[in-house]
């Protein structure tokens, strides 16, 4: 009975042996310097955490066991409440493992952080002065863009750096926030809208590797993956003519079609990039004609543009609110020719409410002299909406 029982057990054990073998701890075994770096310190903080927890687990033990209602040796002290060498224990070792860590904290902190370039490719091999690879990197609904500007081309949910060589990313996002993940490469860095961040990292050992967003983004959320090629000189070269031999150039018009929610995109190389394609992106004005943040922000510290800023709109060229089931029209700022030609044209001109033609940035017509009395509508208050509704 009992070899039948033990047996049992074994057999109930097996299927999660299955279950662990199909792992992947990439992230105690990756293959990159900054990653082992990050796996290092995770390793160091749990052993120095360890010198405590073992301690107190094993003298719970021994305590229920010396001091147990059988053991008559054991000695009875009802009145005992200090002792300078327990004292000494509790306090001393986990003051001293709170001070390694957060020397540990502190130094990692700076060596590394995300922006900062590296020092070394790998132990003992200092990083060279040569420019590292770029890599403008763009989160979408639900897919990933890479812009290699060094080389002119991109690609869509595939990247590709040699082996041993300092690559920095350049990161933003196009609608929500989503997280820049390659746990064989370095930890994750969010990417967000109107915003970019950096990391700089190095692949030490070729292979295939899988990037994610570690981020909730929506409903394509599950499938925004991609693959990240560790590959030497000679296969980087190949995969970059491999790019330049496709037959799609990633325009702007190119773009805002790829921009658009889609699930499950395949893999997609171009063999050019508009000029400043990243830019718009991260200013947010790859819609042509639509001022972008930088313009918006340098009127703003100059004083603004008075009433022309609320007639300096267009609609937009696909109207996302209808992903929603809504039909209303959204509309955004329109871009003016230069910030100088702004503030110049605010500063000679005199507005009058019978001016209702837009401002003549991104080749819009404007009337010097209006005479008809400008007609601004405001919103209705929620009593009206109801109204109108019943």
């Amino acid at each position: 009975m009992g070899k039948t029982l033990s047996r049992l057990r074994i057999l109930l054990l097996l299927p999660l042996v299955a279950l662990l073998g199909g792992c992947n701890f990439v992230v105690m075994n990756p293959a990159g310097d900054i990653a082992v770096q990050q796996r290092d310190l995770v390793v160091v903080s749990v052993v120095l955490m360890l010198l405590i927890i073992i301690p107190v687990m094993f003298l719970i033990v021994f305590f229920s066991w010396k001091y147990r209602q059988a053991n008559t040796e054991a000695k009875y002290e009802p009145d005992w409440d200090h002792s300078t060498h327990l004292e000494l224990v509790i306090w001393a070792i986990p003051l001293l493992i709170i001070i390694c860590l957060g020397a540990i904290t502190w130094s990692s902190t700076h060596l590394l952080d995300p922006y900062r370039r590296l020092d070394r490719i790998s132990p003992g091999n200092a990083a060279t002065l040569n420019d590292p690879l770029l890599v403008e990197v763009v989160a979408l609904d639900w897919k990933w863009l890479f812009i290699y500007p060094e080389y002119g081309v991109a690609a869509v949910n595939e990247l590709a750096a040699p082996v041993d060589r300092q690559i920095r990313f350049k990161i933003t996002a196009t609608s929500v926030m989503n997280s820049f993940y390659i746990p064989a490469l370095a930890g994750q860095i969010y990417a967000m809208p109107g915003m970019e961040t950096k990391l700089h990292a190095v692949i030490n050992k070729a292979g295939k590797y899988e990037g994610f967003s570690a981020n909730y983004s929506g409903a394509g959320f599950s499938n925004m993956r991609f693959a990240f090629h560790g590959v030497d000189q000679a296969g980087f070269d190949a995969w970059i003519a491999k790019a330049k031999g496709s037959q799609d150039k990633l325009s702007r018009d190119v773009y805002l079609e790829l921009e658009k929610p889609s699930e499950k995109v395949p893999v997609k190389l171009y063999n050019s990039v508009d000029a400043d394609l990243y830019k718009l992106i991260l200013n947010q004005c790859a819609q042509p004609g639509k001022m972008c943040m930088s313009e918006m922000m340098a009127i703003d510290s100059k004083g603004g543009m008075g009433l022309a800023s609320a007639r300096n709109i267009l609609p937009l060229k696909y109207n996302v609110s209808q992903l929603d089931g809504s039909a209303s029209v959204k509309n955004y700022v329109a871009s003016v020719c230069t910030v100088a030609d702004a503030i110049r044209e605010a500063a000679d001109r005199t507005f009058t409410p019978g001016d209702s033609t837009p401002m003549s940035g991104a080749g819009l017509p404007r009337r010097r002299n209006a005479t008809e009395p400008f007609q601004f509508t405001p919103a209705p208050s929620p009593a009206e909406r109801r109204a109108s509704n019943t």
